[in-house]
């Protein structure tokens, strides 16, 4: 089972769920394109929160910028024919910021995606304004014949806006994965699975 998280914005959570996910089933996990490694790589996150194994960036810049433009600084392209998936039974695969982020003057993030050839998790707010940003990004996707195996709610659990994006966005939430006020292993070890997540990502 390989599968792509994707979400509705930057730092929406993204990283989060691919470690929580990690840790819980084993799969490993790649990240194409990064930017911002001046903070720090996101797989360095995932390792630390699940002790995943842990494919390398193709594309990596220092900027946190959108992948064209971090790039562009560096005077790199980003060629998404050299973004190749790892040969891994069970694999999580990342991408940056939003569906619709550019990665060069001809893609966007979502183009990469559809190349891949794999199902999306949407990741997405449970705040104000989570509804338009969700609808949004499931209707992006379905545009291009992506399929989207559900999506994924982080944050203070609000039963109305997760209502809402199920039933307009014809979807399923296969979580609701709440706030913690404490990010660390053992805090994403207590966070069960739901069954609906478990059956997607086909584990026990």
């Amino acid at each position: 089972m390989k599968i792509f998280i994707t979400g509705t914005d930057t730092n929406v959570g993204k990283t989060l769920i691919c470690s929580w996910i990690a840790l819980h089933t084993g799969f490993a996990y790649f990240k194409p394109i990064q930017t911002g490694t001046s903070d720090g790589a996101d797989s360095l996150e995932v390792q630390k929160l699940s002790d995943a194994k842990i494919y390398p960036e193709i594309y990596a810049y220092k900027e946190p910028l959108s992948p064209h433009l971090a790039a562009k600084i560096e005077k790199d392209t980003i060629d998404i024919e050299k973004i190749v998936l790892p040969k891994e039974k069970n694999l999580i695969i990342e991408g940056a910021g939003g569906v619709l982020v550019p990665i060069n003057d001809t893609y966007l993030m979502i183009d990469l995606i559809k190349k891949l050839g794999v199902s999306v998790i949407l990741v997405t707010h449970t705040t104000l304004g989570t509804i338009n940003h969700t609808l949004l990004s499931l209707e992006a996707l379905r545009k291009r014949n992506i399929q989207v195996a559900g999506v994924i709610m982080n944050g203070k659990q609000n039963s109305q806006n997760s209502n809402a994006i199920e039933f307009y966005g014809q979807t399923s939430i296969l979580a609701e994965f709440p706030k913690l006020e404490i990010i660390n292993k053992n805090a994403l070890q207590n966070v069960i699975l739901p069954e609906k997540l478990k059956q997607i990502l086909e584990v026990e």
